[in-house]
């Protein structure tokens, strides 16, 4: 089991419905040293922008996660993001989407 940290779309219901076929338990959790960015990615959905400053923080939740349930998130985030492992304000480590630059 893995944590994935979320900001946007997959802490909606639905879509963890149609994605994970079930809801996920996840906990609010913070990403700190990121700012989100509304509308970044084809004009419609957000992205976090890594800024090192220990003010800046992203609100979100963080979601107990299998292997599997990744590889399902890493097809519905298409090639837009990839996934990078970082460290929450709880101290879990969790995986995030961010924009992928290849």
């Amino acid at each position: 089991m893995a944590y994935l940290f979320t900001y946007g779309t997959l802490q909606d219901a639905q879509v963890q419905h149609y994605i994970f076929g079930r809801e996920l338990e996840g906990k609010p959790d913070v990403l700190p040293g990121f700012q989100k960015q509304e509308n970044a990615v084809y004009g419609r959905y957000p992205l976090v922008i890594e800024t090192n400053d220990a003010q800046d923080g992203v609100a979100g939740v963080a979601y107990l996660v299998t292997d599997e349930d990744l590889n399902k998130a890493d097809i519905y985030e298409t090639n837009a993001y990839r996934r990078k492992l970082y460290t929450l304000a709880s101290g879990r480590e969790a995986w995030l989407y961010v924009k992928n630059s290849d």
